[in-house]
C-alpha cells in the first residue's frame, strides 16, 4: 500500500509517447500520486485549470519547447520543485547539461518502473517548502493568498489561475488569447473588457504586495508580461 503522504505530492509528466506517458501516469497513481499528463510543455502551459504539483518528471527530447527549457525555468520560480529528466539519450554532457538547467535526477531510458517509483519517491521525501526572501514575492495556491514581505492578500480562483499561468510561463508573459482561454472568457470583445478588469484587479494585489507598477506589463499586439518573478508555494 502506498504511504499516505504520497496523497498530498502532485506531479506532472511530460512525455510525448503516448504509449509510455500513460503506463508512467496510471504507475504513478496506482502508488497514491496526483499525477497528470501533457505531452508537451505547450499543453502544460495551456492547461485549464494549470495542474498544482510538487514534481515534474520531463523527457528531454520533446516537440516544441525542450525538457531542459522547462526545467530551468521551473527552477528559477520554484527553487524547491522536483525535477526528473527521462531520455533516450545519457551522454555525459547531455547529463550534466541537464543537471545545470535545474534537475534533480537524471534517468536513462527505458526506465524500470522500481527505479522510477524509487527516484520520485526520493524527491518526495525531500520535499521542503521555503519561506521566500523579504524582496519575493509567493503565490500560495493552497490558501489563494498573494504573499509579500509583510503582508497576505486574498485571491480569487481565478485570480490565483492566472498568476500561476504567469509564474511559469516563458518569459512570464502570456498571449491575449491563451488568457482568455485559460478563464473560460470568450474571445471576443467583450472577453477581452473582462479580462482588463481581472488584470487590473491583480496590478492592484500585485502592488499591494510589493511589486514595482505596473506590475503586469501589456505588450503590444501580443498579450501580457507579469513584470516579476513570483514564487509558488
Amino acid at each position: 500500500m502506498p504511504d499516505t503522504a504520497t496523497h498530498d505530492i502532485g506531479i506532472v509528466v511530460i512525455e510525448d509517447h503516448d504509449d509510455l506517458r500513460e503506463l508512467t501516469v496510471d504507475l504513478l497513481a496506482s502508488q497514491g500520486y496526483w499525477v497528470r499528463g501533457f505531452d508537451s510543455v505547450e499543453a502544460l502551459s495551456e492547461a485549464c485549470p494549470p495542474p498544482v504539483f510538487e514534481i515534474a518528471l520531463l523527457d528531454v527530447g520533446l516537440p516544441g519547447e525542450s525538457g531542459l527549457a522547462l526545467a530551468e525555468r521551473l527552477r528559477a520560480v520554484r527553487t524547491e520543485v522536483g525535477i526528473l529528466m527521462v531520455t533516450a539519450h545519457g551522454q555525459l554532457d547531455e547529463r550534466v547539461a541537464g543537471y545545470d538547467r535545474g534537475a534533480d535526477l537524471y534517468l536513462c531510458k527505458p526506465v524500470a518502473p522500481q527505479e522510477l517509483l524509487a527516484a520520485v519517491a526520493a524527491l518526495a521525501r525531500r520535499l521542503h517548502h521555503p519561506e521566500p526572501a523579504e524582496t519575493d514575492l509567493a503565490l500560495d495556491l493552497d490558501r489563494l493568498l498573494l504573499v509579500g514581505a509583510s503582508v497576505e492578500i486574498s485571491l480569487s480562483l481565478v485570480e490565483g489561475t492566472a498568476l500561476q499561468a504567469f509564474a511559469i510561463a516563458p518569459r512570464r508573459s502570456l498571449e491575449t488569447w491563451q488568457l482568455l482561454e485559460l478563464l473560460g472568457k470568450p474571445l471576443d470583445v467583450h472577453g477581452k473588457a473582462q479580462l482588463e478588469v481581472l488584470l487590473s484587479r491583480l496590478r492592484k494585489k500585485l502592488i499591494a504586495a510589493g511589486a514595482p507598477a505596473p506590475a503586469i506589463k501589456v505588450q503590444r499586439q501580443c498579450g501580457y508580461r507579469l513584470c516579476r518573478p513570483l514564487w509558488l508555494r
